[in-house]
Parts: C-alpha cells; structure tokens; sequence
C-alpha cells in the first residue's frame, strides 16, 4: 500500500509498505477514503519537534472497515466509519467521563500505520470509531469533506468551546486563525455565541471565520490585541476565550481578553512548558482543556449537526491532493497557501 513518510524535516515522500493487518481482538483494519494534513504535522515538518526519521505519519482520516478483531461487535467489515486521532475504549473513568482523548487504558500496541495512507490498523475500534450511515458514494464532495473534519479539526474546535462553557449570546474570542482556530469560531455559533471576535491577521482566513459565524476580526497581537478587544467590550473582556494556538504569545493573551470569571479552554497544544498562572488568579478566570474528546463530540451532536446541513466544517479543506503528491500538500500549510491540505485517497 502507499503511505506518507516523513524523511527529515522539510521532506516527505510516499513510499510502498505492506498492508496492516488485525494484530489484536480490539482493533480494525480500515480502507482510507479521505484524510488530511493537519497543523500540529508541522511542527516536526518544520524540525520545530523531533519526529523519528522514515516513519508514517497522519491522523485524521475517513474510511470503510475492511476487517475487525474477535472482540469488536460494534462496526463490521463495510462499514463507513470517521477515525478519531483518539482511541477511547469506552469504559475507563475518562472515556466514561465524556474525555475520550485521555482514554486510561488505551496504550499503543506497536506502532500502527499512519492515517495518511491507503490503510490503516485502528485500535479500539469497538467504541471509538463513528459509524456514518450509508456509503462514501451517498455523499457529495463537500459532504465527505465535512464528515472528515470531525476526525480531529472540527471535534477540537468544539472542546475549546466546551472547555470555555460557551452559552447561548455569550460574547467569544478565538485566539488563532488556523483550521482549529476557524473550527472553533463555527462551535462558538453552533452553540449560540452572539458575539465572536476572531484573533486573525490573513485575508483568506478572516473570509473563512466571518463565513463561519465571526461578527469580529482583530488582527493585532499582544498588548495591542488585548487593548482591541477590550475596546469592542466596553472595557469588560469577552465571557470565553478559545486558545486555539498553543505559543507562548496565544496564552498570554487569552488569559487577558476574558471578563472576570471567564474561561479560557485550552487546545492549541502547549509550546512553553512553563505558564504563570498567579495570573489566572487575580481575576478569578478559569483555564480548561485538553485533547479532544472526538468520539463524544462526535457522537454528542456534531456528526448530527454535519448530516443535517448545519455546519460545513469541510470548507477548512482549501488545497486537495493525492498520495503521490504528500510534499507539495506539506509545503502548502507550510507555506500559508492552504488553511488545510486534502488528501483523497480513494474512491
């Protein structure tokens, strides 16, 4: 099968490796259809973070089950899945808890193939993969691509919008203007924001979050960006903040743009190790999140929102691509020119 490998930084390639196969009762063996390239895959495409070299890589993805472990009774071979980058088992305190991304008993079993490929082998496939009633050909271009992002973009989004409480004619900021930081603006109105100011500095993006539902754009940074805000709000902050960055500059400011007793939820993944939170505490606000729970949010109402036509969390998806070209899908984010690379993989 053909897969995506990571060589060094800046060079990825795709290269013939062999088909995974069901290694243990809990896991599937999954036909991608879809996946995609996603912005956290840069850091190490950059060199930012160290990845071990000529391994596959990818995870996201939408696919159909080709075969499943004794112990999985829950999908079977044919059906239309979305695959979580997380694999919850269903039954441990967290996934129970509704924080499927902090699963307690999943441990990786080996090292399974990467999500941008042909196939994959899944681990608890009983619970955490999302069946999609019908077939791939029940659904049009823009469909598949909005069933795709529910694989991690459109599901982390919504946990920064979760984690921070947003309710209906809240007033929201969205710190980031990548494809989380856009998925987070669209959770924002999902759940009733009346107010989103979107933190963003491109054009094309800026297009995207005022499609999405961002009644706002500010697109200074630091203390500029803080003073902007607190202009729009009559000197009050904003009643959730959505970090959807993760550098040290991001969490500075969303810890500075909530009202008293706001709640910032947290899922740009952390850059600096260390954080002041003797900030947090002299205005009483709140700091939350984490991995994204994808199963529970997907099967909590987002998969249901994606089926009714409500959201269209696919439009992320800006440059499309085939195996063959995972370099220039790379180079694409890397390079700014797509909020999101496509991969079609197969039909």
């Amino acid at each position: 099968m053909k897969a995506a490998i990571f060589v060094e930084p800046g060079k990825m390639v795709t290269r013939e490796l062999p088909k995974p196969k069901v290694e243990f009762p809990t896991d599937a063996v999954i036909r991608i259809v879809r996946a995609c390239v996603c912005g956290s895959d840069l850091w190490w495409y950059r060199g930012i973070a160290k990845r071990p070299a000529n391994e596959p890589v990818g995870h996201e993805a939408i696919g159909v089950v080709e075969s499943v472990g004794d112990a999985v009774t829950d999908v079977e071979p044919g059906d239309f899945v979305i695959v979580p980058f997380t694999h919850g088992c269903g039954h441990c305190a967290a996934c129970l808890a509704g924080f499927d991304g902090d699963c307690l008993t999943f441990k990786h079993q080996g090292s399974p193939v990467g999500y941008q490929a042909e196939y994959l082998r899944y681990e608890n496939a009983n619970w955490a993969l999302v069946k999609v009633p019908g077939q791939p050909s029940d659904y049009t271009d823009e469909q598949l691509n909005d069933l795709l992002a529910l694989a991690d973009v459109m599901a982390t989004g919504y946990h920064a919008a979760k984690s921070a409480e947003v309710h209906r004619g809240d007033t929201v900021v969205v710190m980031g203007d990548g494809a989380v930081g856009l998925s987070g603006v669209l959770s924002a109105k999902l759940l009733g924001a009346k107010r989103i100011i979107a933190m963003s500095r491109h054009e094309d993006r800026q297009a995207v979050a005022r499609e999405f539902g961002a009644t706002d754009i500010v697109p200074e940074r630091g203390d500029e960006a803080v003073a902007k805000v607190m202009a729009l709000t009559n000197g009050s902050g904003a009643d959730a903040v959505l970090e959807c960055v993760g550098n040290e500059q991001s969490v500075a400011t969303a810890v500075q743009v909530g009202r008293p007793g706001a709640i910032v939820g947290r899922v740009g993944i952390p850059q600096k190790p260390e954080m002041n939170t003797n900030d947090l505490f002299w205005r009483n606000i709140g700091l939350r999140g984490g991995i994204a729970a994808v199963t529970t949010h997907d099967r909590g109402g987002l998969l249901q929102a994606v089926l009714n036509g409500e959201i269209h969390p696919g439009k992320v998806f800006t440059k499309r691509f085939d195996l063959d070209h995972i370099q220039d899908a790379y180079a694409a984010m890397d390079q700014r020119t797509a909020i999101k690379s496509l991969l079609i993989v197969s039909e």
